[in-house]
This record gives structure tokens, C-alpha cells and sequence, in this order.
């Protein structure tokens, strides 16, 4: 959504085609749909992201792995978030609670001058769940280059 820091209520999707290495998964080819749903309720951001994944491998193999995030802004341009990443399995056929995954991070994140950074340490809050995982994302964005100060 153009001016989505500016307004109150956002929306947009990001769609990811991936080619992955058989040592992070089986599945050559996969795809990830994510809308992206959320609130700017100054200091405090609310985001939702209903995601589903694809290998391929038909309608009835679509799996719902969504997203969340709360996040307060500090006035210094940093924040300070709470993000839950879970899968429950297929669309069709969601999985008992013991096979779902659910992660829950803490998040700290900065942009400054085009570049934005973030990162996090997220705990596992079921059996099915990673125990402990990192979280480090570096990105640049080169249409705000031009006018960083």
C-alpha cells in the first residue's frame, strides 16, 4: 500500500518463490502467499499476516503458517516487539495442538539511513516447536537512500 507508514490502517502481500538446498528442505521448489493486515496506533503497531505455504504439490498440501506482531516505537527510531510464528499444518486439515509449531520472539529493530536491521531470540512454546532460534535480518532499501540524512 503506497504511504503505508503515513496511514492508520495498512494492507499489502508479499509472495515468495523459493529454490532450496536439499540440506533446508526436501521440496526443491516452494512458495509462501502473505497478506499483510495491519494498525499504526502511534506509539504501537499491530500486524497480522494469515500466511500460507506451497510446494506444488496440490490444493489439498496448502499449509496455514501465520504470523503476528506487536511492536512499540520509541521515539529514537527504535522498537521494541513481540512476534508469534506458528504452522498448524495443512489448510484442509489443521494439526492437533501437540503437532503445531509456535514460536514466540522478543525483537528489537532499527532503520536509519535506507538500511534497517532486526533482530530477535524466539523461544518454542510447543514439543513440535524449534526450543531456541535466532533471528537476524539486514536489509537495505535503495529508494530510501536518496533521501536519508
Amino acid at each position: 500500500m503506497p504511504n503505508a507508514d503515513n496511514r492508520k490502517f495498512f494492507y499489502g502481500a508479499n509472495f515468495e518463490f523459493s529454490i532450496n538446498a536439499k540440506r533446508w528442505d526436501a521440496t526443491r521448489f516452494t512458495s509462501e502467499i502473505r497478506p499483510i493486515i495491519g494498525w499504526h496506533l502511534k506509539p504501537w503497531d499491530v500486524i497480522i499476516n494469515p500466511i500460507v505455504d506451497t510446494a506444488y504439490d496440490g490444493l489439498g498440501n496448502l499449509e496455514f503458517v501465520p504470523a503476528s506482531r506487536v511492536a512499540y516505537n520509541f521515539a529514537s527510531g527504535w522498537a521494541l516487539a513481540v512476534e508469534e510464528y506458528a504452522d498448524y499444518g495443512l489448510v484442509s486439515d489443521l494439526a492437533p495442538r501437540r503437532e503445531q509449531a509456535h514460536q514466540l520472539y522478543g525483537v528489537v529493530d532499527r532503520g536509519w539511513k535506507g538500511w534497517d536491521i532486526e533482530a530477535g531470540v524466539g523461544f518454542g512454546l510447543t514439543k513440535a516447536s524449534d526450543r531456541v532460534t535466532l533471528k537476524l535480518i539486514l536489509a537495505r532499501d535503495l529508494n530510501k537512500r536518496s533521501t536519508a540524512k
